[in-house]
């Protein structure tokens, strides 16, 4: 770390001392429209396939608690996930039980009714080796090459206009907002009648965790449109395959393979996404508001010579994640090694790696609906189960953190698994290369 560097965060700690915690340790896309008017015996051509990442659809700004008016340079809560709008969304519906992005130049089923019954509900989930084998079966609008996304594929589609409905107590879902743009997509809540809880619309991909899940079982990476996370699911739920939604899609693979050019001056680029990175990280762990206020601090001092550098958004983060990575799987963090990862001692006493903030909140349902982050972890996703901490999701999950607080009030975490909560999550800033 430059003495530079050091200085901003230690600045930065004494403006906002209960952020920086002492770790133990939308223009829309240009792109044409593809519509072959629904007619499957003329199949719409696939756009030429991109690595761009489509933007998070947030839209509003958040303090640490709630809705805010945007901030400008120089104030609190300013460099936040809504005012740096990236690519899109743009969806084409091919009217065909279709659609494409062409941003990401993929196409997807638009429902996960996968029986065809008119209804989203638990008679059209499948387990994984199921869904996977049933892949070749799928003929949606015509077409026959259809396959399970990977987890970098499926996180594309997230939108993060939606809201965590964990804390709703109702049954009604029909004023509950999914994090799946619902303009183009078919979606349902968790069937209640079936047993199952609202938040239980977990989708499948092809991405097994490479580490040791809680109780030694395989995870798979899955994407939840219901509350917004993605984390590592058992294969296995009480002695049987867990049942996952579908959305099968097709298009030339490798969306989401890191393309990384070390510049030999602290920077790295990714050639697959047009982003640069800063290949340190913050080196201490903040809240969420002193984070925001560490990239400025950093581009007022011209850090690695550019002054643009921001806190990632939840997909451009997720992008950097290495899925064939984890602490347990290769004794490192889920990150190209190219990457300098502050190592961390987590809450069972393990050499791990951080959990990283992105400028994306949260928004949940309660009275403090601004009052969480989206963070992503590149080490082990703990959570204290059986009294014990154990990787319940893995690296590369994406959960989320209060913006404020202090983590010892959470002994046990919080949630169904008990999530870690630290607050005090990392920093690797990011910037669009030139």
């Amino acid at each position: 770390m430059t003495n530079t560097h050091r200085l901003a965060i230690i600045t930065l700690c004494s403006l906002l001392a209960a952020g920086c915690g002492s770790d133990t340790s939308t223009p829309i896309d240009e792109t044409p429209d593809v519509d072959n008017g629904g007619d499957s015996s003329t199949p719409a051509p696939l756009p030429e396939p991109t690595t761009l990442i489509a933007d998070t659809g947030q839209s509003e700004c958040f303090n640490a608690k709630s809705v805010i008016d945007c901030p400008v340079l120089g104030y609190e809560f300013f460099g936040q996930d809504a005012q740096h709008q990236g690519h899109g969304p743009n969806f084409t519906d091919n009217g065909d039980g279709t659609i494409t992005d062409n941003v990401t130049g993929l196409m997807w089923q638009q429902s996960p009714d996968q029986n065809g019954d008119g209804v989203i509900d638990a008679s059209d989930k499948l387990g994984y080796e199921q869904a996977a084998a049933a892949a070749s079966e799928v003929i949606t609008g015509g077409y026959n090459d259809w396959r399970l996304p990977t987890i970098k594929e499926l996180y594309s589609l997230i939108d993060f206009s939606g809201v965590d409905p964990s804390g709703y107590e109702g049954s009604d879902t029909s004023d509950l907002v999914p994090f799946i743009d619902t303009n183009y997509f078919g979606f349902g809540y968790g069937d209640q009648n079936a047993g199952e809880r609202i938040i239980d619309a977990q989708y499948a991909t092809t991405s097994v965790y490479n580490g040791i899940g809680a109780n030694g079982i395989d995870l798979l990476f899955g994407v939840n449109f219901a509350d917004g996370r993605i984390k590592g699911y058992g294969v296995e739920l009480h002695g049987q395959a867990k049942t996952f939604n579908l959305l099968y899609v097709r298009g030339e693979a490798g969306y989401g393979d890191n393309q990384l050019v070390d510049n030999g001056d602290g920077t790295i680029s990714d050639a697959s996404t047009g982003l640069m990175w800063s290949q340190a990280d913050s080196g201490t762990g903040m809240n969420w508001e002193a984070a925001l206020a560490y990239a400025q601090a950093m581009n007022d001092d011209y850090y690695l010579g550019y002054n643009d550098w921001r806190v990632p958004n939840a997909k451009e983060l997720q992008a950097l994640v290495d899925y064939s990575r984890s602490p347990d799987g290769t004794d490192s963090a889920a990150i190209d090694p190219v990457f300098e990862s502050t190592q961390i001692t987590n809450e069972g006493g393990q050499a791990d790696y951080p959990a990283y903030w992105t400028s994306t909140t949260h928004k949940n349902w309660s009275s403090v609906n601004g009052g969480n982050a989206v963070y992503v972890n590149f080490g082990r996703a703990l959570g204290y189960m059986n009294g014990e901490w154990q990787d319940v999701h893995g690296a590369g999950a994406q959960r989320s953190d209060p913006k404020v607080g202090d983590a010892a009030d959470y002994p046990e975490g919080h949630g169904p698994q008990g999530d870690a909560i630290r607050i005090d999550n990392y920093v690797r800033l990011v910037r669009d290369a030139d």
